[in-house]
């Protein structure tokens, strides 16, 4: 026997992943329509659909009336359909306030920490090939997510990033479709290291010894890339450092996301009181791994989205 909408949705807040791919695959040609009917035909419009798939991934525990889902997909397509005539939006989400829960409702980041379904988002994601899972984690998990800022993290055309966007949501969304009851490894073990290393090297850089933290940790010949700004090493790495400290600049760690030999970290930057406009608010550390140990790190000061 068929099961209804209801029944797909407590399944896949259950984490049944298979589950939210019929759910998705049910509902796929309706949120299509809707799409088209704001954006016309066009790659915008699949990349509207594709977007409220990623964001069903992450945000189905907060649907309220599950038997209301197939509303509550087509309000997010028409959202970001929106958003896409007036430009990029960071996290995609539904208008209407009665399809989702009061405002205790954790961030989409902490619903997917907290759902059964993450271990099977992060493993999806840690199967994508290294520049899509670039561009996945920095468009859904960091404040870098327009496609030009992407872009430019990454050195690549706007078109380029919608590319590899396009391919890793129909990656995920076919992995949805396909998806079995089978256990993947909890992730809560591996992000809990990442944080506590970052934390750890961000604590030693601030006491005067990122030198140390660079020569542990990187490798000889990695690469510094400042987009717009100077290539170079570690020695260049660690005299801008230096610079920063000895102006009075702190950062504090804020974000941690991290698939495979893809890291992100993403600071605030604290500027001395007597110069408080002296840097940017926040910068992104896009650091590629060999081994474990930096091969490329970009540095990115990140222009929040705008609502």
């Amino acid at each position: 026997m068929t099961q209804s909408d209801g029944e797909l949705v407590v399944l896949a807040q259950a984490g049944d992943a298979a589950a939210l791919g019929a759910l998705l695959a049910r509902h796929e040609a309706g949120m299509r329509a809707v799409a088209l009917s704001v954006l016309g035909y066009g790659p915008d419009a699949e990349d509207a659909v594709q977007d409220t798939m990623v964001v069903a991934l992450r945000r189905i525990g907060e649907v309220r009336d599950p038997n209301a889902v197939g509303a509550w997909l087509r309000a997010i397509v028409r959202n970001n359909s929106r958003m896409a005539l007036r430009g990029p939006r960071a996290v995609p989400v539904a208008e209407p306030e009665w399809f989702t829960r009061p405002a205790d409702t954790p961030t989409p980041e902490e619903a997917l920490d907290r759902a059964t379904m993450r271990d099977w988002v992060w493993h999806s994601i840690g199967q994508l090939s290294e520049p899509d899972r670039l561009v996945t984690l920095l468009r859904y998990f960091s404040d870098a997510s327009s496609y030009e800022q992407i872009a430019a993290v990454c050195g690549v055309p706007v078109g380029t990033v919608r590319s590899r966007l396009s391919h890793a949501r129909r990656a995920l969304a076919g992995g949805l479709r396909t998806a079995a009851d089978a256990a993947h490894t909890d992730v809560a073990a591996a992000n809990d290291s990442r944080w506590r290393e970052g934390r750890d090297m961000i604590t030693t850089a601030m006491g005067g010894d990122f030198e140390r933290v660079v020569r542990e940790s990187w490798w000889p010949d990695a690469e510094l890339i400042v987009p717009g700004g100077p290539r170079g090493g570690r020695d260049l790495a660690i005299s801008g450092m230096n610079r920063d400290l000895a102006a009075g600049v702190r950062q504090r760690l804020r974000n941690v996301a991290a698939s495979g030999d893809v890291l992100i970290w993403e600071t605030d930057l604290i500027s001395p009181p007597d110069d408080p406009e002296h840097c940017p608010p926040a910068a992104l550390w896009l650091q590629v791994l060999r081994e474990g140990r930096v091969r490329q790190l970009t540095l990115f000061h990140p222009v929040p989205a705008l609502d």
